[in-house]
C-alpha cells in the first residue's frame, strides 16, 4: 500500500469518528430534556344525588291453589260414567262421576209410596195443611160425640121434668162421655199419624238426596287435578273420586324474615317472579298475615292473592317476591356506569381535584336508571362515569 492511499483511509476514519461523536452528543442532549408523562383521563364526573326511594322486603314462598277439594262419593254403587279428565276445566255443578241410580231410585219410590199412603189416610195432599178435625176418622168420632151430647142434653131436661128415671139419665151421660173419649182418641191418633207422615216425608227427602247424590258434581269453578275412578269401579260412601282445584286466583304463601315483620300489613301490593317465566313479573296483594312467627325459622308466614286469569301460573311454583314498604327513605344514587364490580367487590372513583380516589362501596336497589350506594359514598361527591376501566387510585383526570 502506498503512502497516498494510507493517508486517504486515515482521513476517512477521522471524519466518521467526528460524526459519531456529534451524534452521541446530540442524543445525550435529548435524553437529558424534561419528561411529558401520561395524558389525563377524561371521566365526565357526575355528583351523587340523594332521593327518597321505595324500600322492598324480599320474601320467598310457593304458589298454592285458592281452593282444593277432595270430592267424594256420597252414596255407594257402581260407576257408570266418568266424563272428565285430568286438567279439564269444570264449572260449579259440572258432572264429575255418575254412580248407578237403580237402588236409590227404588228406595225413593218406596218412600214416596209410604208417604202417599199416610197422606191419603189423613185426607191430605202433598202441599195441604194439616187440620185434625178434617181427618175422616176424627170427623166420625166428632159426629158421634155431638149426637151423644145432644141426647144427654135432651134427657137432662126430661129429668128435670121427672119424665125419665135417674138410671136412664146416668146411661145417657155415660154414653156421652164415651163418645167424647173416642173423639179425643181419634184426634190423638190423627196427630200421631201426622207425625208418622212427617217421618215418611223425611225419608222421602233422604231417598231423593241419595238419588241425586249418584251424580258427583264439581263444588266450584276450577280444574280437575285428579280423577281417581273409572267406569266399572265400585265406590263406597265417602270414597274420594276426584280432586278439583281453583287456580284463579292463586295464593302465594311467603315467608318474611323476622326483622321485617313490622313492615307487613294486609292490603300491601307484592311483585314476584317465578323461575318458569324468567324476567317476567307478576303482581298480587297481601291478604293474610299470620298472628305468630314460626319458632323454628324465626319467620312470619303471609299469604297474597294472585290474579291468574291467563292460567300461566301453576300451583307449586317457587316464587321470589318483593313487598313495597309503606314509607320511603332517602338513598344515595349514582349512574350504573360509575360502578365497577370485580370479583364480587364494587368500587367507584371519586373525582378530587385533578385526580381520582378509589372507594370500595356497597350497592343497593336499582331505581330507574340509577343505582343506590348504601355504603362508601356521600351525597354530593362527584364520581367518574366514563373511561372507568382505565382508572386507578390517584390517576390524573380531566
Amino acid at each position: 500500500m502506498n503512502r497516498g492511499i494510507a493517508q486517504s483511509l486515515l482521513a476517512a476514519l477521522l471524519f466518521a469518528a467526528t460524526l459519531a461523536s456529534g451524534a452521541c452528543s446530540t442524543g445525550d442532549a435529548k435524553g437529558k430534556g424534561p419528561s411529558s408523562g401520561p395524558a389525563p383521563v377524561a371521566v365526565a364526573p357526575t355528583a351523587a344525588v340523594e332521593r327518597p326511594i321505595a324500600r322492598f322486603i324480599r320474601a320467598t314462598g310457593t304458589l298454592m291453589a285458592e281452593e282444593q277439594a277432595d270430592v267424594a262419593a256420597e252414596t255407594a254403587g257402581r260407576v257408570v260414567s266418568a266424563p272428565v279428565e285430568r286438567g279439564q276445566p269444570v264449572s260449579l255443578g259440572a258432572e264429575l262421576v255418575r254412580v248407578s241410580p237403580t237402588e236409590t231410585d227404588a228406595q225413593l219410590k218406596e218412600a214416596e209410596a209410604n208417604a202417599a199412603q199416610l197422606e191419603a189416610r189423613l185426607g191430605l195432599t202433598p202441599s195441604g195443611l194439616f187440620d185434625v178435625n178434617a181427618v175422616p176418622e176424627v170427623q166420625n168420632a166428632k159426629a158421634s160425640f155431638e149426637l151423644a151430647q145432644s141426647e144427654f142434653n135432651r134427657i137432662k131436661s126430661l129429668l128435670d121434668q121427672r119424665v125419665v128415671s135417674p138410671s136412664e139419665f146416668d146411661q145417657r151421660r155415660t154414653q156421652m162421655e164415651a163418645a167424647r173419649q173416642q173423639y179425643e182418641a181419634a184426634k190423638n191418633g190423627a196427630a200421631q199419624q201426622y207425625q208418622m207422615l212427617q217421618a215418611a216425608r223425611a225419608r222421602v227427602s233422604l231417598a231423593r238426596k241419595a238419588f241425586t247424590d249418584t251424580v258427583v258434581r264439581a263444588p266450584f269453578n276450577g280444574v280437575v287435578a285428579e280423577r281417581l275412578v273409572s267406569i266399572g269401579d265400585y265406590v263406597t260412601k265417602g270414597m274420594k273420586v276426584a280432586v278439583v282445584v281453583r287456580v284463579n286466583p292463586l295464593r302465594a304463601q311467603l315467608t318474611v324474615p323476622e326483622q321485617s315483620v313490622s313492615s307487613i300489613a294486609v292490603g300491601q301490593p307484592i311483585v314476584f317472579e317465578v323461575d318458569a317465566y324468567a324476567g317476567r313479573q307478576f303482581e298480587g296483594t297481601v291478604k293474610y298475615v299470620a298472628p305468630a312467627l314460626q319458632a323454628d325459622q324465626r319467620a312470619l308466614t303471609i299469604e297474597a292473592t294472585v290474579p291468574n286469569g291467563s292460567g300461566v301460573l301453576k300451583p307449586g311454583l317457587f316464587a321470589t317476591a318483593r313487598i313495597e314498604q309503606a314509607t320511603r327513605t332517602p338513598g344515595v344514587l349514582v349512574p350504573p356506569s360509575a360502578v365497577v364490580t370485580s370479583a364480587g367487590t364494587s368500587r367507584v372513583y371519586v373525582v378530587s381535584g385533578d385526580h381520582v380516589d378509589e372507594r370500595i362501596v356497597t350497592t343497593g336497589d336499582t331505581v330507574g336508571d340509577l343505582v343506590e350506594i348504601t355504603k362508601g359514598l356521600k351525597a354530593g361527591e362527584r364520581v367518574a362515569t366514563t373511561n372507568v376501566g382505565q382508572l386507578a387510585d390517584g390517576i390524573k383526570v380531566s
